[in-house]
């Protein structure tokens, strides 16, 4: 074999090579191209606090005028239910103004029962649930927690107590927007046997000798009217 037909082959041989060399050079960066892309789309994707916040919220009116309704006693669908994420999204500091019911429903948890059992608090979450809708209550839990103010006989005390309404504890707030969120999803048992009224053990209203005492929860006792049970 000719020298020069042995130099022309290898130079094709390398040539060959190095075409290789840069077809996967191309492949690569193209991967690396396309991978942040996906990256940067997942980010762009990624709902931002105060959108979860928002859909907790849209989601929570429409819950709370289900369980407003007579008679209503359909579970909300997948795509109606609060999740874990959009709900802690929702007043984050506990400073917000009491409009929303996430906020009416966690802030009424946490001052009535701070600080006591998950079952203390979710039955105070139960109460308000109990009252939605029900004869002689609104069909908003704000407008239930703030009920009797205009009298001067809050039904819930912390509302008018002339104190600060804010949250102070970020863990025990956070436990009492879960709560609040199990509550409007349909996902709590009723701990108070559909109990409309309730009050700390220590004390002994006059009021509750005119009801049906349905069940003690740590350091609360519960009744109901004698005409019916809520909803």
């Amino acid at each position: 074999m000719r020298l020069s037909t042995i130099v022309s082959n290898e130079t094709l041989c390398k040539s060959k090579e190095e075409v290789m060399k840069t077809k996967l050079v191309t492949l690569l960066i193209c991967l690396v191209v396309l991978f942040i892309q996906g990256c940067n789309e997942e980010r762009v994707n990624v709902p931002t606090s105060e959108q979860k916040a928002e859909s907790a919220e849209r989601k929570a009116g429409v819950l709370e005028e289900n369980a407003a309704a007579e008679g209503s006693k359909a579970l909300p669908s997948p795509s109606e239910i609060i999740r874990k994420t959009e709900v802690q999204a929702v007043d984050p500091v506990g400073e917000e103004p009491l409009n929303d019911a996430i906020t009416c429903l966690s802030r009424t948890i946490y001052w009535e029962a701070r600080g006591e059992g998950a079952a203390s608090m979710e039955a105070i979450a139960n109460v308000v649930m109990n009252r939605l809708g029900h004869e002689g209550f609104p069909n908003t839990i704000c407008e239930v927690v703030m009920q009797g103010r205009e009298q001067g006989a809050c039904q819930f005390s912390w509302w008018c107590d002339g104190r600060s309404d804010d949250a102070k504890e970020d863990e025990s707030y956070a436990i009492t927007k879960e709560i609040a969120r199990k509550a409007l999803n349909r996902q709590l048992t009723d701990r108070t046997g559909g109990a409309l009224y309730f009050h700390e053990r220590k004390v002994t209203p006059n009021w509750s000798t005119g009801y049906i005492k349905t069940v003690e929860v740590g350091e609360f006792v519960f009744y109901k009217p004698h005409a019916g049970t809520a909803k």
